[in-house]
């Protein structure tokens, strides 16, 4: 949802996050702002935010959902996502991986500076100027996978989680 309608919402007593947070906002009738109920239990009034483009990048965001028991951590919950938003924590540096994959040290991950040696020993560093030098690799239990490809099950999927 959009943040009009989340903030019609947070003042009508719901708590809201976006897909990936362990956290919350909520509204503080009180005080008539946004309190940040933040991953680690800590509240923020959104008004002493320190970093305020990521908070109003955030506030412009169309995922707002409610948050509750089962996709909030702060709340007994896990977040989950879609692979778009895995997509944007890799490019972030972050891990992920589907929630129902068999093997739990299983995740991918955005692999740059790829380079390879060649039959005759050369190092070949693989430089492109169309499509870069990065690629998704697959790290599972028998090592890893270089240019992994999603499946469209893994597409469609919203069980994507934040790996360790």
């Amino acid at each position: 949802m959009k943040f009009k309608h989340a903030l019609n919402e947070m003042k009508k007593g719901a708590k809201i996050k976006l897909p990936t947070w362990g956290g919350y906002w909520y509204w503080d009738s009180e005080k008539e702002t946004i309190i940040m109920h933040t991953k680690d239990g800590e509240e923020l009034d959104i008004r002493e935010t320190q970093r305020v483009e990521y908070t109003m990048l955030n506030v412009a965001s169309e995922d707002w959902m409610i948050a509750d028991e089962k996709n909030c951590p702060q709340l007994g919950g896990e977040a989950t996502f879609g692979f778009g938003d895995a997509i944007r924590l890799m490019k972030r540096g972050l891990k992920v991986a589907r929630k129902g994959w068999n093997g739990k040290e299983q995740y991918i991950e955005l692999a740059s500076n790829i380079s390879y040696q060649n039959p005759d020993g050369s190092i070949i560093n693989c430089e492109h100027d169309a499509i870069g030098n990065q690629a998704i690799a697959f790290v599972g239990t028998s090592g890893v996978q270089m240019g992994w490809l999603a499946s469209q099950a893994d597409m469609i999927a919203e069980d994507w989680v934040i790996a360790e």
